[in-house]
């Protein structure tokens, strides 16, 4: 609500300047129609400004939040879910969209395999770490600011080594060593040997320097859940907006963004606009041409974008949740295999089971029906034989199915942040930069593209508002 009213005092000057025609130039284009870009769009409209479009690529709007549909009202997740303490942006949002939420199932014993080994540990609602270390390295992220890591007073010696660099020196037995992994990895999309130690203590800072709350269910990050599936938000904010999203419409080039107004290029036809709200991955930027060329240092941060984190997530569902007669939660983790992490995904009136999966890289047949077939096996081992006999299965690998995604996080490697930090958040000419790689707390998360784009719809109404003010000044 506060971030309304801002945006409604600073557009006040701007009401009712709508552009309609070929040839006419809009206050506002925005590209990309994930959480960022609709929640920029919805800010703009409710300051009072309606001279503005969403353009999206894909035929959908959503990002990197996708729902499967199971049926009957049910949805699964294919892409981002979870919610917790401090991510009060998308709460509010959720809210404000009349979109309900549900507690994570984590309660019972999980389980843990190792070829055909198996063994249950009573749950916690977290991954199992260490506190000493834990509270280690919850005294470091203090020093170390999430909106800007790289200037924080040790960041050239935290970014010179990875979290693995760090972890090795702790002397872990390998089962200590597992769960740091575990949790890392689903938080980064990679393993710690390829995440800067420089960045994880950010993503930590962002969670009130709490380990825990970054990477637990309970009282943690992944606590929550939306009702509808994450996609809904995306979905009721492009439904109020109405004509004004734009899909099927990728953005080929963009011209004259120093001084505007701003050419985009698109294959059916050229937007005009004051000031472009870019809402993508620094990633997908690359699949646009600028002219004139960005700056060096902008275009490297670009071309050099950590996009090795694309993630694929299952989805078995069942008749019923039969491993919660049994005691168990649900978790399945491997050691070694296909499975990093499996959960209970189901729905919250329990009418039916579900058991979601991110699983490794490469660990699984590329064939849908070998997958689903190799994955309830292990699901059979670990969890009992009713897992053999799935009524529905759901895949999606990020990385092979969606050219617009490319990858569903941004694992920053050691020294990546020193060198290119600087220029993620800073707006050039009439470009303003959005997405969650730019949230100053919460980056990589839901949460995080909905305070990016609420940051960005201010930028640009002060841009547009300034212009006006000028035009009335000559």
């Amino acid at each position: 609500m506060a971030a309304a009213g801002a945006a409604a005092a600073v557009v006040a000057p701007v009401r009712g300047q709508g552009a309609s025609g070929a040839g006419a130039v809009l206050d506002v284009a925005i590209i990309g129609a994930g959480l960022a870009g609709l929640t920029a769009a919805r800010d703009l409209q409710r300051a009072g400004c309606e001279s503005f479009v969403v353009l999206e690529a894909r035929d959908r709007v959503g990002g990197r939040t996708l729902n499967h549909d199971l049926g009957g009202g049910y949805f699964s997740e294919a892409g981002g879910q979870w919610i917790g303490p401090g991510q009060t942006a998308i709460m509010d949002l959720a809210k404000e969209l009349g979109v309900g939420t549900f507690p994570t199932w984590w309660q019972g014993k999980m389980t843990l395999m190792a070829g055909d080994a198996r063994a249950t540990a009573e749950s916690d609602g977290g991954f199992g770490t260490d506190a000493k270390l834990r509270h280690e390295l919850e005294a470091m992220a203090k020093q170390v600011p999430s909106a800007a890591p790289w200037t924080a007073p040790r960041a050239a010696e935290y970014d010179a080594m990875s979290f693995g660099d760090w972890l090795a020196k702790k002397n872990l037995a390998p089962a200590d060593q597992l769960s740091w992994n575990l949790g890392a990895t689903l938080t980064t999309g990679a393993v710690p040997a390829k995440v800067s130690l420089l960045h994880y203590l950010g993503m930590i800072n962002s969670a009130s320097c709490n380990y825990e709350q970054l990477e637990s269910i309970k009282g943690g990050a992944q606590e929550t859940r939306i009702s509808g599936g994450s996609q809904i938000l995306s979905i009721k904010m492009a439904q109020a907006l109405g004509e004004k999203v734009r899909l099927s419409t990728p953005v080929l080039k963009i011209e004259n963004w120093q001084d505007g107004p701003v050419a985009i290029h698109t294959p059916t036809g050229v937007v005009r606009a004051r000031s472009v709200i870019v809402a993508l991955s620094p990633a997908l930027c690359t699949q646009i041409a600028f002219d004139p060329p960005l700056p060096e240092k902008r275009r490297e941060m670009q071309r050099r974008w950590p996009a090795y984190a694309p993630m694929r997530k299952t989805v078995h569902v069942y008749s019923k949740a039969f491993w919660r007669e049994k005691g168990l939660n649900g978790w399945v983790v491997q050691a070694k295999g296909p499975v990093l992490w499996a959960y209970d995904n189901s729905p919250e009136d329990v009418s039916f089971g579900v058991i979601s999966a991110f699983v490794r890289s490469g660990g699984l047949p590329s064939d849908t029906a070998a997958a689903r077939d190799e994955l309830s096996k292990i699901y059979a081992q670990a969890l009992g034989e009713e897992a053999l006999h799935p009524v529905q299965y759901h895949d999606y690998d990020w990385g092979k199915a969606d050219r617009w995604s490319l990858t569903c996080t941004s694992p920053m490697p050691p020294g990546f942040l020193t060198r290119f930090g600087d220029v993620l958040h800073a707006p050039l000419g009439r470009l303003i930069w959005s997405g969650t790689e730019t949230a100053d707390i919460w980056a990589t998360s839901m949460d995080g593209a909905v305070r990016s784009g609420h940051k960005a719809a201010l930028q640009a109404l002060g841009t547009v508002a300034g212009g006006q003010r000028k035009d009335n000044h000559g």
